[in-house]
């Protein structure tokens, strides 16, 4: 094979095709797969295929590199079907608090992801079996046995940690070895607690490499801004953006509850560090620059030259504080992040308002019902 190879599930998403463009820049095959194209810029794949994962025929359609000339529309020969070198799994049913927390959609997010994920992990096992299990004799298939084994990246997320160590804003306790016991405030965080062992226990039992991420309310450019899903970075965003230059922006909760935000360029690079990397995880990859609400607002508006109120209005605000701890990911993996959450906004404030000149110059009627600010678990 000339080059590495790289299956980026989820690659329509807001992460997924941010990963999709860094391996592509670094020289790698990839084929991206979701059930929609990337929502605003084209996909940077080298093979794009739209398909519910949901489906285990599909995932295993999809787990099979056929070539860099014919591949998953092809039939090819048996022998010419290989594992991809690397698997990111970004894939899942998620948004921000309006989505998350109000308890009418539990079922949907944890029957999706759920299955997404003993989707990939049992295919990605049989497959594998298939090529190093079942044909013993390379000679008689004509195909050679594999020099390297398929490593999954499994996307978890904060949310799975206990809401007992985040009652307190100011000194919330996000080390990855406070998980247990466990308790995670919605259904989302149980997913994402469930889907770690899930990789584990297929790491320890089947041999599959994996390594597991705990993203922290990672945001940035390309990332969904309207709609209900998107999460407090860009909703606050867009909220001062059509506010006037005095004006007041509507804030659920007392605004006092904590986060941090961790630019998207710094997620990747510190997941492409962990990906090429002897170290499992699970790791935290996050900012430690926590921010109330109340100023991540402030910082909004400082970007955007603006003086703005805030009206404090009932609405589901997840934990009372959360920070990511990096001390294990500083040990390990020699990373810690250099961006500023200004200058994370500044760049993410800029990129909303080139997209609302562009929806303006085609539907003068922009989004006339605007959705409440959202604050991220």
């Amino acid at each position: 094979m000339s080059k590495r190879t790289a299956l980026v599930l989820g690659a329509g998403g807001f992460i997924g095709s941010h990963m999709v463009k860094r391996l592509k820049e670094e020289g790698y095959w990839v084929r991206g797969v979701d059930l929609h194209y990337p929502e605003f810029s084209p996909t940077r794949a080298d093979e794009f295929v739209q398909g519910d994962l949901r489906d285990p025929v599909f995932v295993r359609q999809v787990l099979e590199f056929k070539g860099e000339q014919g591949n998953y529309h092809n039939s090819v020969p048996y022998q010419y079907i290989l594992p991809f070198h690397e698997i990111y799994q970004f894939a899942a049913d998620m948004g921000g608090a309006g989505f998350v927390f109000t308890g009418e959609n539990d079922a949907e997010i944890m029957h999706n992801s759920c299955t997404i994920n003993l989707n990939v992990l049992e295919e990605q096992r049989k497959l594998i079996e298939t090529f190093d299990g079942v044909v013993k004799d390379y000679t008689v298939c004509n195909r050679p046995k594999l020099e390297y084994q398929t490593k999954i990246f499994y996307s978890g997320s904060a949310c799975m940690y206990p809401e007992y160590n985040q009652v307190d804003p100011n000194d919330p306790n996000c080390r990855e070895d406070s998980a247990y016991p466990a308790a995670p405030d919605s259904e989302y965080g149980w997913e994402k607690l469930f889907s770690e062992r899930l990789y584990l226990a297929y790491n320890r039992n089947h041999g599959i490499p994996v390594c597991i991420a705990r993203y922290h309310n990672i945001f940035g450019p390309e990332g969904t801004w309207y709609g209900g899903r998107e999460k407090a970075p860009a909703a606050i965003s867009r909220k001062v953006a059509y506010a006037g230059d005095t004006d007041t922006i509507e804030v659920w909760g007392d605004g006092e509850q904590t986060r941090s935000f961790l630019y998207i360029d710094e997620c990747i690079e510190a997941t492409r560090r962990l990906m090429d990397s002897d170290f499992i995880g699970p790791v935290n990859i996050g900012s430690e620059e926590m921010v109330t609400i109340n100023q991540l607002v402030d910082i909004a508006a400082k970007v955007a030259g603006k003086t703005i109120e805030k009206e404090h209005i009932e609405g589901p605000l997840g934990v009372r504080g959360r920070n990511s701890n990096n001390d294990l990911i500083r040990k390990e993996l020699d990373w810690d992040y250099e961006m500023t959450l200004e200058d994370g906004i500044r760049r993410t404030y800029n990129w909303i308002m080139g997209e609302m000149a562009k929806e303006v110059a085609s539907t003068p009627t922009l989004l006339d019902e605007e959705c409440s600010t959202q604050v991220i678990a």
